[in-house]
């Protein structure tokens, strides 16, 4: 399973596909990193991967989806008023 920055349709490896998005309040352990962001991966504090994604039918991956802005440059903590909102995503 993934750890992603974001989602994007071109991750599905298959049509018609059917996506659900369900928060969550914690990361389980073991996730691949596939955060392509490095601010966003220092935060996380796992390693940068950009990386292309292919999610089939069956698959689940995780968002660590940034709230409250933009990272300024250079960013290895979350600044004041930003936060991660986790997600869990469920192709069908």
């Amino acid at each position: 399973m993934y750890l992603l920055n974001a989602f994007s349709l071109q991750m599905l490896a298959e049509f018609p596909a059917s996506v659900t998005f369900e928060e969550v309040n914690e990361l389980p352990e073991g996730l691949e990193s596939a955060v392509g962001h490095k601010d966003t991966a220092a935060v996380l504090g796992v390693p940068f991967n950009r990386q292309n994604v292919s999610l089939k039918k069956g698959d689940t991956a995780y968002v660590a989806q940034l709230m409250g802005g933009r990272l300024p440059e250079g960013a290895t903590t979350l600044p004041e008023g930003f936060r991660f909102k986790y997600l869990k995503v469920t192709v069908s």
